[in-house]
């Protein structure tokens, strides 16, 4: 059985193969393509096979995991609209372009859950022990291009949602100047607008009106590069005060939007954050400014304290779960 799995995200796509061999699934040809390079996900599927010298005929399924809300029909058919990306992606067309009999569209957070089973402890960094429940419900969420939100029921049923895109919650003086700020940008403000990649850039141009301004060196780092890169090197090396306040205030926000949205799920299973920006600042997660901002949620925050929090480090874990999830259907017919 030979599948194809896809984390398609808007910055960039993971696509790799996938074989079964005995039961038990062998990875290979693992490779990033960037999104925006091309007009859609059929034309870098047929440049990614034309490089692992796979003819899309000898495929029995593929899965992609989508950073955007996806949507089902009768018949099984799925359709999906990429958030950060202007791609439409409709499984039916994609398997009949591509002439692979199943495909399936899953949102990305939805991938990475598929992936929790299998993760090995060495994927996982420890914010909070928590008193675990096996059986409970638990709570992805993950900053990067965007805001993704996840939440997994007992019996793996899978819920994943927009959360990112409902409304920021102030918890201080600073961070309402820091709403309007973005109001006054964006005409909303919600949390999508700050926690992510375009939200750290947002914070230190917010931080800048308050005078605080860059160093020389990071400066020239965000013309040159992705500013959230930038600021993200720089406050792990606290060289710049800009780039270190920056990144304190994500790191709080963060932490009080995550805590929200576990009162919304009391995920006794365990809260997970997923994306690219917290393995980036793992450091900046773990010295306690994460945790009290997210336990911080009197007179509920001795629940709070109940809940394992960890850090999902491994970069491919949607792409994982999106193989395993397609391995599944295929095997089940």
């Amino acid at each position: 059985m030979n599948l194809l799995a896809a984390d398609v995200g808007g910055t960039k796509s993971l696509l790799m193969l996938a074989r079964d061999r005995h039961g038990r699934l062998e990875f290979n040809h693992l490779t990033r393509f960037e999104s925006q390079d091309y007009p859609d996900f059929e034309s870098m599927a047929r440049q990614f096979l034309a490089q692992c010298h796979t003819a899309p005929e000898h495929l029995q399924g593929a899965c992609l995991a989508v950073a955007g809300p996806v949507e089902g029909e009768a018949g099984g058919r799925r359709r999906a609209r990429l958030t950060n990306l202007p791609w439409e992606l409709d499984s039916e067309h994609l398997g009949r372009a591509l002439g692979i009999p199943a495909v399936a569209l899953i949102n990305d957070f939805e991938g990475i859950a598929h992936s929790l089973p299998v993760l090995a402890d060495s994927a996982l960094a420890t914010l909070q022990h928590g008193e675990a429940d096996p059986a409970g419900p638990r709570l992805l969420v993950g900053a990067g291009t965007g805001l993704g939100v996840c939440t997994i029921c007992p019996g793996q049923e899978l819920l994943p949602g927009e959360g990112g895109h409902s409304g920021f919650a102030p918890t201080d003086a600073q961070q309402m100047r820091l709403w309007q700020f973005v109001v006054r940008e964006a005409g909303r403000c919600t949390r999508e607008h700050l926690l992510s990649g375009r939200g750290l850039a947002r914070i230190a141009a917010y931080l800048q009106t308050e005078d605080h301004a860059p160093g020389p060196a990071l400066a020239e780092a965000m013309v040159r590069e992705d500013p959230a890169a930038a600021l993200c090197r720089f406050a792990l090396q606290d060289s710049d005060p800009l780039a270190r306040d920056t990144l304190r205030l994500f790191v709080r926000i963060y932490g009080a939007q995550t805590g929200d949205l576990a009162l919304a799920v009391l995920p006794t299973g365990g809260v997970y954050l997923a994306g690219g920006i917290a393995p980036r600042i793992l450091p900046l997660l773990q010295n306690g400014d994460f945790m009290a901002a997210f336990v911080n949620k009197a007179p509920m925050g001795h629940l709070l304290t109940r809940f394992p929090v960890k850090v999902i480090t491994d970069p491919n874990a949607g792409l994982l779960g999106a193989a395993r999830h397609v391995h599944r259907l295929v095997k089940n017919g």
